[in-house]
């Protein structure tokens, strides 16, 4: 039986769950779970913290294209397996499933660790697509967590170190800690929002930090970690379960935006540089219209005419740039 349903990650989503998606890892849950060590209440809580926050509740499961630049660089990244020829590696190999396996390499090594532990997986090198299929979209965060030894840090609770191995720094640390609780509370029997009865439940100080004070701070993590242990009989007694460490840390957040939509929108908005460069001209130009001679206003006026002229013929092209952006961020 799962430690964790369907309907509990709902529950604790920060947004509307895409439903497919979310059930392609609860499908390799259930099927490889235990086998894998993914099966515990306190390391469920951390892994879908990360997986929910890296895919936006299970929305994003492939690699937005463009291509932007980065992108087009993917084709010859010897570092991801791809070849040195400009052969379409980079948009065969492109981010896949929650957690964007890129690369022909990592398509590789996800297809040969699946064949050493006898789970029959296709050929994903020669048929890439194949990823996004169950039960492998699922088993590929699995996989992603288990060959970086991320058990070993969620059986301590530190988020921290979790955070730093799949992100590389703490960026989004705030909404990762965030799901982490309500995900956290939903297991242990609380509403998501539920921070304060919890407190109230099992922290000994009122008020001051990290008291009764509503937030998910070091010490509230730590008791969730210990409660989600106390689900399972025995499991506190285990030597790699370790309690939480209890650490103040200060991050810089920047906006929770998926990386690939991010660079959607930046690359549209480049491309429309010259549309802002012309305004800014033009207004400049404006600003000094009264006091100068008659030569020099019918100069600026030309100009002026010119870039209104400029603007009406590439209408299109700047209603299409709009457009690419908002079904960018909206997606």
């Amino acid at each position: 039986m799962l430690a964790i349903t369907a309907a509990q990650v709902r529950t604790a989503a920060l947004s509307h769950v895409n439903d497919s998606n979310m059930n392609s890892v609860m499908v390799a849950l259930d099927r490889y779970g235990d086998d894998l060590g993914m099966n515990k209440p306190h390391i469920l809580a951390q892994f879908f913290a990360q997986i929910m926050h890296e895919s936006g509740d299970f929305r994003f499961d492939r690699e937005i294209w463009g291509p932007t630049p980065a992108q087009e660089r993917y084709d010859t990244r010897l570092d991801l397996g791809n070849t040195p020829a400009k052969d379409g590696d980079g948009f065969l190999y492109r981010g896949r499933t929650g957690m964007q396996l890129t690369g022909k390499d990592n398509y590789r090594q996800f297809r040969d660790w699946c064949r050493a532990r006898g789970y029959n997986p296709p050929d994903f090198v020669a048929y890439p697509d194949k990823v996004n299929t169950n039960p492998w979209e699922g088993l590929v965060p699995l996989w992603y967590w288990l060959t970086r030894d991320l058990n070993k840090w969620a059986n301590q609770g530190d988020i921290e170190t979790v955070t730093r191995k799949i992100n590389g720094g703490k960026n989004g640390f705030a909404d990762r800690v965030t799901r982490y609780g309500r995900l956290a509370l939903v297991l242990l029997g609380y509403k998501p929002t539920g921070v304060l009865q919890f407190q109230s439940d099992h922290l000994e100080a009122v008020g001051g930090p990290d008291g009764v004070d509503n937030d998910v701070g070091p010490k509230t993590r730590a008791a969730l970690h210990q409660a989600l242990i106390a689900l399972v009989p025995g499991e506190a007694s285990r030597p790699d379960v370790k309690a939480a460490p209890v650490i103040e840390t200060v991050v810089e957040e920047k906006a929770v935006v998926p990386v690939a939509v991010d660079t959607q929108v930046k690359n549209k908005t480049n491309q429309s540089g010259w549309l802002i460069g012309i305004l800014g001209s033009v207004g400049t130009a404006l600003t000094g219209l009264f006091g100068q001679d008659w030569q020099t206003v019918v100069a600026v006026g030309g100009v002026a005419i010119v870039a209104m002229i400029i603007l009406l013929l590439l209408r299109r092209q700047i209603i299409g740039a709009v457009k690419d952006i908002r079904v960018a961020v909206e997606s």
